[in-house]
C-alpha cells in the first residue's frame, strides 16, 4: 500500500511567464521511454511479482523504497508543467473570439486540446506512455542490470532537457530529478555489487558528469545532501535496504543515510481555474453548502 501526503517534495519557484514549450520538452521526463512513469512503473511491478523475498529482503526493500519515492516525482514533474501553461491563454468567460489562440503556436497542443493547459501521460512528442516500458524478468540480476541503466538513460535524458530549458521552474525540477535520479544510479549499482561482487560504482556517474555542473542540483546536495539519503516512505517497513545502502558515496566520499519515512515536503502550487478551458468546470457548486456538513464532522474548511 502507499501512503500518500498532500505535499510536493520539491520548491517549484513560480514562473514569471508562460512557456508552453519548455512544457512540451518537460513531458519527456514524465511520459516519455526513461521518464518518471517508467520508473514508477518498473519497479512497481518487478516489487509486486518479487519472488524469494524473505531470502533476499534487502533488495526487495530497496527496490519498494526507490518505486515509492518515483510517484513523488511524477508529481513534481506534472506541477512543473501545470505551472509553465498556466497563463497561455485568455482566461475568463468574456465572449472572446478566440481564447486559445496562443496554443497554436505551442508544440504539443495535445495541452490544450485533450487537457486543460495540465501535464498528461504523455512523451515530448505527444506519444502515449506505454506499459511497454516495463521490464520485469523475474530475475533479480537482470532486474537490478535493467534498473541501474534505466536510471542512466533516464539522466542523459533529464542533462539534455536542462539544456533546452531556461524558465527557473523548470530547471528546478530537473535538477531535484539529478540529485534523486543519481541516488538512484548509485543505489542500484551497488545492489549490483552486492549480489555479483561487481564493481559497478566505477562507472558512476553515468553520463560521466557531476552534478556540480548544474547550479540548481549542487544546491540541493550542498544544503540538502539529498544525494545522500534514501528514504523508505514507509514509518516502520524497508528497513533491511539499508544493508545495500551504506558507507560513503562513490563521488564526494560522504557517508551515505537510510531516512526511515518520507520528504516533509512543501506545499503544493495553487492552479487556478482556466474557465476558457472549462476547468474546472463545476460553476454551480455551492462551498457554502458543505459547511453544516463539515461541522459535524469536525473537518475545518
Amino acid at each position: 500500500m502507499i501512503l500518500r501526503y498532500d505535499r510536493l517534495a520539491v520548491e517549484l519557484p513560480k514562473p514569471k511567464n508562460p512557456s508552453p514549450n519548455d512544457a512540451a520538452a518537460i513531458q519527456e521526463l514524465l511520459g516519455g521511454k526513461y521518464g518518471e512513469m517508467s520508473t514508477l512503473m518498473n519497479y512497481t511491478f518487478q516489487s509486486f511479482n518479487f519472488r524469494g523475498r524473505d531470502r533476499l529482503r534487502p533488495f526487495y526493500d530497496l527496490t519498494c523504497s526507490i518505486a515509492a519515492e518515483e510517484y513523488s516525482h511524477i508529481e513534481a514533474v506534472s506541477y512543473a508543467i501545470n505551472l509553465l501553461l498556466t497563463g497561455q491563454t485568455v482566461r475568463g468567460k468574456d465572449p472572446v473570439p478566440a481564447p486559445l489562440a496562443d496554443a497554436k503556436d505551442a508544440r504539443n497542443s495535445y495541452h490544450f486540446l485533450s487537457s486543460a493547459q495540465a501535464a498528461l501521460p504523455y512523451d515530448s512528442m505527444g506519444n502515449p506512455w506505454t506499459g511497454q516500458y516495463v521490464h520485469n524478468s523475474g530475475n533479480l540480476k537482470l532486474d537490478l542490470l535493467h534498473n541501474f541503466f534505466m536510471e542512466c538513460g533516464a539522466r542523459a535524458n533529464k542533462m539534455r532537457v536542462y539544456e533546452m530549458v531556461s524558465d527557473p521552474c523548470a530547471r528546478t525540477m530537473v535538477g531535484y530529478l539529478l540529485v534523486r535520479g543519481g541516488l538512484h544510479v548509485v543505489a542500484y549499482a551497488k545492489a549490483l555489487e552486492l549480489l555479483t561482487g561487481v564493481e559497478v560504482s566505477k562507472l558512476v556517474p553515468v553520463p560521466d558528469l557531476s552534478n556540480d555542473a548544474f547550479p540548481e542540483a549542487k544546491k540541493l546536495q550542498d544544503q540538502q545532501k539529498l544525494h545522500l539519503k534514501l528514504y523508505t516512505f514507509s514509518p516502520d517497513d524497508y528497513k533491511q535496504a539499508g544493508i545495500i545502502w551504506n558507507g560513503t558515496h562513490p563521488e564526494d566520499g560522504q557517508p551515505l543515510e537510510v531516512i526511515q519515512g518520507g520528504f516533509e515536503g512543501v506545499p503544493y502550487p495553487v492552479l487556478e481555474e482556466e474557465p476558457q478551458l472549462n476547468s474546472p468546470g463545476a460553476d454551480d457548486y455551492d462551498p457554502e453548502m458543505f459547511k453544516d456538513i463539515a461541522k459535524k464532522l469536525g473537518i475545518k474548511l
